[in-house]
């Protein structure tokens, strides 16, 4: 298969390939977005990426959006497709990129094209009718797409953030034959019927009450029991393996995550009670327990001799999740899990991150999903400093801990650039789900920054203060 790079260099690889899938995979989000634009003119759109399994596209449609548009688009699309049109690539500048999508009124594109630098040359790429500002690759001619399926849709806010406008989101896979996109269909009936979504309701473990909210799942009685069971075990283990519990409280002042660092990098992922504006004190419900943890430790002048110490809480947590994002028990805005903090001196580290791994993987032996996991090494963007604690010396350090450390246990790992927690780089356990979607189920950091924010030390063997890590 041939792939269209955006410097005009065709290079060869066959869907096997990571890259060439994804180009595949990109080009028919391409296709799907001309299909729209041929039948309905006055749509908007938005973004159209290669997912884990497909594509999607998000538009801005002028009308109610039901099946029968659905399955209007895929035959257009195989129209198109059958046309062989062959992909073309070319540069403009950001001037006439702005006024070639203005006078179209694409005015998410318009958007996008705005921020970036003044003297950025923007790449198209042009398939019959249809030109996309895009930053490629993709495959150098839609005939090699044979077998397309638009699979569902979907209500997705602008760029996620719940104040812009609602856009529909069309999901579809794609595939080089039939007989692929088949033997895809039937695994996903299959996968259907294993989700646990359908099978905790199913086996009365769990339900939801649009009464109650979305992404706040009640445990009926026997999911309750496995819940009990589950909590039990995981705090008896930790505390063999020197563990001390902690209760810490559901909510707390925006004093706490000020000093922390959430209410500047995560507020928008909180439920806030109370105005800043108006109110004397204003609360909100904790995302994590680090910063209660933290506080605990402080409590108290702590000696070289009582490190590393190690916290941990079965702790209920809340995250203000977008509504499209939740599923089932895996994502929602209340749930429960399994935290921990342990305070350790610079020379504890390797042996408390391996001691962590450990934990993590005895965890999932024990519950039968240590079949087909996966370590993702996590790292903060200095290009997206706002993300992020701005401190490129500190994080240069920690990401270069976390790397020894996994080098030398020998760890298999990819890196996710962008993917770090605001305050430290982490390592990421990522199991895929029976939709053959990677979930993270456990994450591993290390936190340089939030000792430093709590002042939290300990007093060495010379008698001196030191600062901790995390």
């Amino acid at each position: 298969m041939k792939v269209l790079e955006k410097n005009g260099q065709v290079i060869e690889g066959n869907f096997d390939n990571k890259e060439v899938k994804e180009a595949f995979w990109h080009t028919s989000a391409h296709v799907l977005a001309q299909a729209v634009k041929r039948l309905y003119p006055d749509t908007k759109c938005a973004i159209g990426p290669a997912i884990d399994n497909g594509f999607y596209y998000d538009f801005d449609f002028s009308f109610p959006f039901t099946e029968e548009n659905l399955a209007a688009i895929e035959k257009e699309m195989k129209k198109i497709v059958k046309q062989s049109l062959p992909l073309e690539v070319f540069e403009v500048k950001k001037e006439e990129a702005l006024s070639y999508m203005k006078e179209r009124q694409e005015d998410y594109k318009v958007e996008m094209i705005e921020e970036l630098p003044e003297d950025e040359t923007i790449t198209f790429y042009k398939q019959g009718d249809y030109e996309e500002f895009c930053a490629g690759p993709h495959v150098s001619n839609t005939c090699v797409i044979k077998a397309i399926k638009l699979l569902s849709t979907a209500g997705a806010y602008w760029r996620g953030d719940e104040k812009n406008k609602m856009l529909t989101r069309i999901y579809g896979t794609a595939f080089e034959k039939k007989s692929e996109l088949e033997d895809y269909l039937k695994a996903l009936e299959e996968a259907k019927l294993r989700d646990h979504n359908k099978i905790g309701r199913d086996l009365g473990y769990f339900m939801t009450s649009d009464v109650i909210g979305q992404g706040l799942p009640l445990l009926m009685p026997k999911g309750a029991r496995l819940f009990q069971i589950l909590s039990r075990f995981v705090e008896d283990e930790e505390r063999k393996r020197g563990y001390v519990l902690t209760k810490t409280p559901y909510m707390a002042k925006s004093d706490l995550y000020k000093i922390s660092g959430h209410w500047d990098h995560y507020k928008d992922g909180m439920f806030v009670m109370g105005d800043e504006e108006k109110d004397e004190e204003v609360y909100a419900l904790r995302p994590m327990t680090c910063p209660f943890q933290y506080t605990v430790y402080n409590n108290g002048l702590k000696s070289y001799r009582d490190l590393p110490i190690r916290y941990g809480e079965t702790s209920t947590l809340f995250r203000n999740e977008s509504s499209g994002e939740m599923h089932g028990l895996i994502r929602v805005r209340q749930f429960t899990l399994s935290e921990g903090h342990i305070i350790c001196m610079p020379s504890q580290l390797e042996k408390e991150f391996r001691g962590c791994l450990d934990l993590a993987m005895f965890m999932l032996k024990s519950l039968g999903l240590d079949g087909d996991v996966s370590y993702r090494f996590s790292k903060w963007d200095p290009v997206n400093k706002e993300k992020y604690i701005d401190d490129p010396e500190e994080w240069a350090y920690a990401e270069g801990e976390m790397k020894r450390i996994l080098d030398h246990i020998g760890l298999n790992y990819t890196e996710g650039i962008g993917e770090a927690a605001f305050y430290g780089p982490k390592l990421d356990i990522q199991i895929k789900n029976v939709h053959g979607k990677e979930d993270t189920l456990i994450t591993i950091q290390i936190d340089m920054f939030l000792a430093e924010r709590f002042d939290m030390s300990y007093i060495d063997e010379k008698g001196e203060k030191v600062r901790l890590y995390i």
